[in-house]
């Protein structure tokens, strides 16, 4: 992933110290409930300015408070997949892929990606018919058709049963090994984060 982190951030009503670094295809960030996991991700993604430090991934410069860097979202091109998932409700499943999709995207037509994802059946449906793992498998699929330089995945198995979290465990992994898109992953799972993780942080 050649990721280089090294921040100071505030989170709530307390300053937040992150420093990862590592060359894993999928990355992993864990610990307590409000060590400032997800400000992290929005730190990195352009949505949560640091205090100072910086932010690179593949080795682009998207933060550095001494330079004077501070590309905004649009420029850092993550694929970020937040834990109350964000879908329009007014839009069909097809529509919800096809909002923000770029021609650089892993597949040629919304058929491909459809069937990536293993939702081709419910093109037509819309976000409040879904079952949760539907619902993070259509999630997953828009960032991904954004054409990301890198995915962010808040909490993706938050919610699920046991065999939904299965569903989406094995497309993680899919996006990890067919995609190779660097991944950094946030998780209370253990078994989920040795599962896919290359490499793991922990805030505490």
């Amino acid at each position: 992933m050649s990721c280089d982190i090294a921040i100071r951030y505030a989170a709530g009503e307390r300053e937040r110290e992150a420093a990862i670094a590592s060359e894993a295809k999928l990355v992993a960030v864990t610990g307590p409930s409000g060590a400032g996991k997800t400000t992290l991700l929005n730190c990195i993604a352009g949505l949560h300015r640091p205090l100072s430090g910086h932010i690179r991934i593949g080795g682009q410069t998207l933060f550095d408070r001494e330079q004077r860097i501070d590309l905004p979202p649009e420029r850092r091109r993550a694929g970020y997949v937040f834990q109350d998932l964000r879908l329009f409700p007014h839009k069909t499943v097809a529509a919800n892929l096809a909002y923000g999709a770029r021609p650089e995207a892993p597949w040629k037509s919304p058929t491909e990606a459809l069937d990536f994802l293993g939702i081709a059946h419910l093109a037509r449906r819309y976000p409040a018919t879904l079952s949760g793992g539907e619902a993070k498998r259509v999630a997953i699929g828009r960032a991904l058709l954004s054409a990301p330089r890198f995915l962010l995945l808040d909490e993706p198995l938050t919610s699920l049963d046991p065999a939904r979290a299965e569903e989406i465990l094995r497309l993680l992994e899919r996006i990890r090994d067919e995609l190779g898109l660097p991944t950094l992953l946030v998780s209370h799972a253990a078994a989920e984060v040795e599962r896919l993780a290359g490499a793991t942080f922990v805030l505490d």
